[in-house]
């Protein structure tokens, strides 16, 4: 395996409302990504993902806890290693259009970013745009064209270049073909990995699409209401899901065998929803969970290694 290029100790992200409203939207993560590989993020909406994935690109500040790139603290860095860290970590958003200036011509959307870190000269910045819309599939005659003047798909992949312009190397990726047609994510996703291949890239791949995160992941972390609950290889994770939320989530996937799905039974996910505000003791999962005891409420937040590099939270394997 790789050398780490990330690592999440301890990673927390908490809103405040007031003095006694507090959303945790990221609550006690640790992982570890290496370079070269795609971690794959899932989980409901409103379970933390995007929060975690804005805390590692640096718009979120942690509320507790440490990133740590390439073996350093980001918090500890100085001010022109922070510079390179937001250039080696970039990121992709799931709404291409909101996430581009409407008033910036592709050519100033591309360069931006080699203006801002002050790479090569004005006639290299302009080649290296000419490059890089070449690499993600879009005519370089489109240099003087608006964001809006293209379709959803062609304003990710111009998103893509935008972030692959600055010679990255981790991005985060916040649900990038969830905005996208059915037969234009395939596309983008394809094209994401040739430029991994191609650049040695890590990913962070944020997704609802579970099938899609079996596609294109090395690993994969599920989240339920801030917090890690299962991770682990992706065929691992598929074939033998461990915690009774991941085991909901995969009953879910639609199989194209109309046999087998006829035969294929859904777990349904009953219960009440705790409040993101509630002051969540022992499992997160508890009050949703068929298999819930009262040992859950004692339950400590720690992911047990179960073997093969499968961890889970769950009071089963404690």
């Amino acid at each position: 395996m790789n050398a780490k290029i990330l690592e999440l100790k301890q990673v927390k992200k908490y809103f405040h409302f007031s003095r006694h409203r507090v959303l945790k939207a990221v609550d006690n993560i640790n992982i570890d990504i290496y370079s070269g590989e795609t971690f794959g993020l899932v989980g409901e909406s409103g379970c933390g993902k995007s929060t975690l994935g804005r805390t590692i690109k640096g718009i979120y500040t942690p509320t507790a806890g440490q990133v740590i790139f390439n073996g350093q603290d980001v918090a500890q860095m100085n001010k022109r290693e922070q510079k390179t860290y937001m250039r080696n970590v970039q990121m992709i958003f799931q709404d291409p259009y909101s996430s581009l200036n409407p008033r910036m011509t592709v050519k100033e959307l591309i360069s931006e970013g080699l203006e801002i870190h002050k790479l090569g000269t004005r006639v290299e910045r302009e080649r290296k745009v000419f490059e890089i819309l070449d690499l993600v599939g879009l005519n370089p005659e489109y240099v003087t064209r608006f964001a809006h003047e293209f379709s959803g798909g062609q304003r990710q992949r111009l998103a893509i270049a935008r972030a692959l312009a600055v010679e990255p190397k981790f991005i985060v990726c916040d649900e990038p073909i969830s905005a996208l047609d059915v037969s234009i994510q395939g596309q983008i996703v394809n094209l994401m990995k040739d430029l991994q291949k191609q650049f040695g890239l890590t990913y962070l791949f944020i997704a609802h699409d579970l099938s899609m995160v079996k596609y294109i992941s090395d690993r994969v972390g599920v989240m339920y209401l801030g917090r890690l609950v299962e991770l682990a290889r992706k065929q691992e994770l598929f074939d033998n899901p461990k915690h009774p939320y991941t085991q909901a989530l995969l009953s879910c996937i639609p199989i194209p065998n109309p046999r087998i799905e006829r035969q294929r039974k859904e777990i349904p996910i009953e219960g009440e929803i705790p409040s993101p505000f509630e002051q969540i003791v022992g499992c997160s999962f508890k009050t949703r969970c068929p298999y819930a005891v009262p040992a859950c409420d004692d339950m400590e937040y720690n992911l047990i290694n179960t073997g093969n590099e499968h961890f889970v939270m769950c009071t089963k394997f404690q």
